[in-house]
């Protein structure tokens, strides 16, 4: 079994998922793990498929008509994973006023560390009492075996000060 790794892109509407599983499906692919949301009146997403090398070029293929409703790319995976090997994650949770530079600077002084992003989610909400916006993330880090944590932790907590936010870090298993 191959891995492809899809990205989609579309206007938001019904049906959307349902055509590309049925052209994963069609040619004996599995579907894995996704992330999938509508952004802005958009539908976008990445997902990972199973599927048997033999399928690869005729599914890659078959997807292509659904160009103009949901726009997909294909990749081959990798087949590993940046990070510690022992399985740890560290989730970072970062809270604050929305300003420019939030995400810049988070993830520079990650790979400052040597610290990968495995996953990254985020929202802009409403803050009543200020008229202003709040931004909101959750980050599921992955760090090389060895990395200094003391000096990480130190980094994010000098950020958090110049950033004006508030950052937690707490260790977690890793999910597959």
């Amino acid at each position: 079994m191959t891995t492809l790794v899809l990205t989609v892109i579309g206007d938001d509407r019904a049906g959307l998922v349902s055509a590309l599983a049925e052209v994963v499906d069609e040619h004996g692919g599995s579907w894995g793990s996704s992330q999938l949301a509508e952004l802005a009146g958009k539908f976008a997403g990445i997902v990972t498929v199973e599927v048997p090398q033999g399928q690869v070029a005729a599914l890659t293929a078959a997807l292509q008509p659904l160009s103009g409703v949901l726009e997909t790319t294909v990749h081959e995976g990798a087949g590993t994973t940046p990070g510690g090997e022992d399985g740890t994650a560290y989730r970072l949770e970062l809270m604050g006023n929305d300003h420019p530079g939030i995400v810049r600077s988070i993830s520079g002084a990650l790979a400052g560390q040597g610290v990968s992003i495995a996953s990254l989610q985020s929202r802009t909400v409403p803050t009543p009492e200020s008229g202003g916006q709040t931004f909101e993330a959750e980050i599921t880090l992955r760090p090389a075996t060895g990395t200094d944590l003391d000096a990480l932790r130190a980094a994010l907590e000098g950020l958090a000060g110049d950033l004006l936010v508030d950052i937690t870090l707490d260790e977690q298993q890793a999910q597959a």
